[in-house]
């Protein structure tokens, strides 16, 4: 009888134990996911944001028609219909928001066609050579984004990085393991000193 209540207590005890471990213990790993992804099915899951400049065709009506740019409220300001929302949408919701727009008096049965020529731009700062604001292109790798800002200074820690993925108000510390980090458009990215 207490062989089996021993075995309960080391049963009991080791439960508990396993219940009191953090529950973000992997939450360092999900944001290292979160950054490393293939391109983020750039194409899919992009979200427009201020600074986008997109091409807007309006077959038939080549008033209507032109290169556009999300301005710092969001919005995309059309000929005829005004201001249309296009932050945190997909180009297919744009797509759809812009239709309904010209539907509503303006005409019959518009057929569109909308592509981002220019990504709002990435920016760079800590250590590094030139800090700054760069245009984007997509498949944007951390690797390539360190190169385009003249490489790390000789101070860089080397081994870790931040980035503030657009929209975000927090940083995501990203090893650098040799995965691949993609850089979205709009991201920020800080490179820390390192501790000798």
């Amino acid at each position: 009888m207490q062989y089996i209540q021993h075995v309960l207590s080391v049963l009991l005890v080791a439960f508990w134990a396993l219940g009191c471990t953090p529950s973000d213990l992997s939450s360092s790993t999900q944001h290292q996911q979160l950054v490393t992804d293939s391109a983020f099915s750039q194409a899919k899951a992009y979200h427009l944001g201020s600074g986008d400049k997109l091409r807007l065709i309006v077959f038939g009506e080549p008033d209507l028609s032109g290169e556009f740019v999300v301005d710092d409220q969001g919005n995309l300001d059309l000929p005829l219909v005004g201001d249309v929302a296009a932050k945190n949408k997909s180009l297919g919701e744009l797509e759809d928001a812009i239709v309904v727009a010209l539907k509503d008096g303006y005409l019959k049965d518009p057929r569109i066609s909308l592509e981002v020529l220019n990504y709002r731009p990435f920016f760079i700062q800590g250590e590094i050579g030139k800090p700054g604001e760069y245009p984007y292109k997509n498949g944007l790798t951390l690797q390539d984004a360190v190169a385009i800002a003249g490489g790390y200074s000789y101070r860089a820690n080397t081994k870790r990085v931040f980035i503030r993925k657009n929209g975000n108000d927090y940083d995501i510390p990203v090893k650098l393991t040799g995965a691949r980090v993609y850089i979205q458009p709009g991201d920020s990215i800080r490179v820390p000193e390192r501790f000798f």
